[in-house]
């Protein structure tokens, strides 16, 4: 598979993991708000780099469990079942949620950096979702697990975080009350998304039957 290929897939996956409004996203937009886009372009970079750590861990986690088809299968059933349970949650129950604001008022002073790296390490999500999608990318095909690929992959996915982080900074005071950036339907979003992901772990499931 094209090493381009590879990082675009990377890019990909990462933007559909940022793309929820959640702590890393809303962080970045209230310090661009408060302190203009340098300071969050500074925390990004942060989030990026342990995301880089993150994903490079996964992927190596992956690689250890691709020789491992007795563990793969029973995590993807097992992951099967959570995408649906959160597919569920998002599209029937979360979506009746009171709307949130975002608050411009951010009091840390502590370097931006070191904050968004604080933050995105307390943020464990990354590892078994890039994990899974890496294994899942790999049934398909679509990446292999030699050095190099790895660490394509592994850059794109840290791209792709700070495209989705960038596009916060820089567009979210000017979207923030459209309709499209309600509560309601970012979790008909988030819904749509893991659902998806769910249909490709049943499909992959059933090829392996």
């Amino acid at each position: 598979m094209s090493i381009t290929v590879v990082f675009f897939l990377g890019l990909f996956v990462a933007l559909i993991g940022v793309i929820p409004p959640g702590l890393l996203n809303m962080t970045a937009a209230r310090i661009s708000l408060k302190e203009g886009p340098g300071r969050g372009i500074t925390f990004s970079s942060g989030v990026c780099l342990v995301v880089f750590i993150q994903t490079y861990v996964a992927a190596i986690f992956a690689r250890y469990l691709s020789n491992r088809p007795d563990i793969v299968e029973i995590l993807q059933r097992v992951a099967f079942v959570i995408f649906v349970l959160i597919t569920i949650y998002f599209l029937i129950i979360a979506r009746n949620q009171k709307e949130t604001k975002v608050e411009a008022d951010v009091r840390s002073k502590k370097s931006r950096f070191f904050h968004g790296m604080f933050l995105s390490a307390l943020n464990v999500f990354p590892i078994p979702y890039q994990a899974y999608m890496t294994i899942t990318m790999a049934s398909f095909g679509w990446m292999d697990f030699e050095r190099t690929s790895i660490i394509t992959y592994v850059t794109g996915a840290a791209m792709g975080t700070f495209v989705m982080l960038y596009f916060y900074i820089f567009f979210f005071d000017k979207i923030k009350d459209k309709k499209f950036t309600s509560q309601k339907n970012m979790n008909y979003s988030i819904g749509a998304i893991t659902g998806l992901v769910a249909l490709i772990t049943f499909i992959n499931i059933l090829k392996e039957l």
